[in-house]
């Protein structure tokens, strides 16, 4: 059942890009995503204080009593971060904490021209959730944007014009460097990577990538824990598949559960505890991921744990992979946790963090957690790193499913 699949032409093993052409949206890239939480001091905390991002915007007065929430842009780099938080029962942030956890509400794309990309939509089937907004600032600069349904639950996808707009968006204040300057990021956060999704059955999700948005195949892997500890009582397993936009690279990773055990899957247990689909995380760039890890756990961020095998087989597997070119120590990649893989002398190196309602031992803050990549030439997503994220996310479930066993035992004695 173990499979990985590089659906590029002319590309390697490892998924590097080929010559593609536009999706026909004209996109450009990420511009931002939107999140949703309950408590947005904890995350101004951890976004300024721990991430290093800089607060670069925030809803005006007029706009927190139209919407009912407050909302802060958080930036490094390229990547922005609005988190919201509901201040009335009427507003978006109100109805998605009705049904979910902390999570993404929505995520944002800057394109070429808004009119093609919207007649492309229209032509695709895509659902508009409203008109498009039209906005001009004081210096003549226009900001332009319409919103379509996903298959993702209750996550938006948001398509924006930019011409000379410096505010993130209509409505709000630029503070401290102001949203349109790049802030600097001590751990050289540079962007959003890809983004990836989880659900019970990904092909709805797939197909509505490729005939709604023209995406088209990136990489596919499926792993199942059967697959390397036969006749095991239980376990789980995923089939992952990857879109791209070849003209700007943007990227999404969709994961399903797999069979045996279908209900003990991971995918399955993030769909449970987010109250059905949506995003499961956020990779973003660095420059130096050595440095970056050392200091996010020296602030205290905690990292998802990888089995010492991984790192015994690490050598021989880079040998096989066509890899010695790896400029990091392999000992310190080790101590810190972080995974390696690639091909044909291009690596990539990545690390996960904790989700966040483990992170904070609290279900409300959600099964959301972030990525941090660093690539070295190779622009896929690594099966010997995938297969080890899987199983450090089992290993921590079971763990946690151990304790709440312990602790029911002990009340049910008293």
């Amino acid at each position: 059942m173990e499979k990985e699949s590089n659906v590029l032409q002319g590309s390697g093993s490892s998924g590097s890009p080929s010559t593609g052409t536009s999706s026909g949206l004209g996109l450009i890239g990420f511009d931002s995503f939107h999140f949703v939480v309950e408590n947005l001091e904890r995350s101004r905390h951890f976004y300024t204080e721990v991430l290093d991002f800089k607060e670069v915007a925030r809803a005006g007065d007029d706009l927190v009593a139209r919407s009912g929430q407050q909302s802060i842009v958080f930036g490094a780099g390229d990547a922005r971060v609005c988190v919201s938080t509901p201040l009335a029962q009427k507003s978006k942030a109100a109805r998605y904490l009705r049904r979910h956890p902390a999570g993404v509400m929505s995520l944002s794309f800057r394109v070429q021209n808004l009119d093609a990309a919207a007649k492309f939509l229209e032509e695709r089937g895509g659902t508009f959730l409203s008109d498009p907004l039209e906005a001009k600032d004081e210096r003549g600069g226009t900001y332009r944007a319409f919103e379509i349904a996903t298959p993702l639950g209750d996550v938006a996808f948001r398509f924006i014009e930019r011409n000379d707009f410096k505010a993130f968006a209509p409505g709000f204040t630029d503070s401290g460097k102001g949203n349109a300057v790049r802030p600097d990021n001590m751990f050289g956060i540079a962007g959003i990577d890809h983004v990836t999704s989880n659900g019970l059955t990904m092909q709805p999700i797939i197909a509505w990538y490729r005939d709604v948005l023209g995406f088209v195949p990136f990489w596919e892997i499926s792993f199942h824990t059967n697959d390397v500890a036969e006749g095991r009582a239980s376990g789980s397993g995923l089939r992952s598949i990857v879109m791209w936009d070849p003209a700007s690279g943007v990227k999404f990773a969709t994961n399903e559960p797999l069979r045996p055990f279908f209900r003990d899957s991971q995918i399955t247990k993030f769909v449970e505890d987010n109250a059905g689909n949506g995003v499961q995380h956020v990779a973003f760039a660095v420059t130096n991921i050595i440095s970056s890890v050392e200091e996010l756990k020296r602030r205290g961020v905690q990292f998802m744990g990888t089995h010492p095998a991984y790192y015994r087989d690490l050598p021989g597997r880079l040998a096989k992979l066509g890899i010695h070119n790896v400029k990091e120590e392999l000992a310190e990649l080790e101590r810190l946790g972080i995974l390696v893989d690639g091909s044909h002398e291009r690596y990539m190196l990545q690390i996960f963090m904790q989700e966040a309602a483990a992170l904070y031992d609290e279900s409300r803050a959600g099964p959301f957690f972030y990525e941090i990549i660093q690539r070295a030439g190779d622009a896929g997503f690594g099966f010997g790193n995938f297969r080890a994220l899987f199983e450090s996310i089992e290993r921590a479930q079971k763990a946690e499913a151990a304790a709440a066993a312990v602790a029911k035992s002990g009340g049910e004695s008293r």
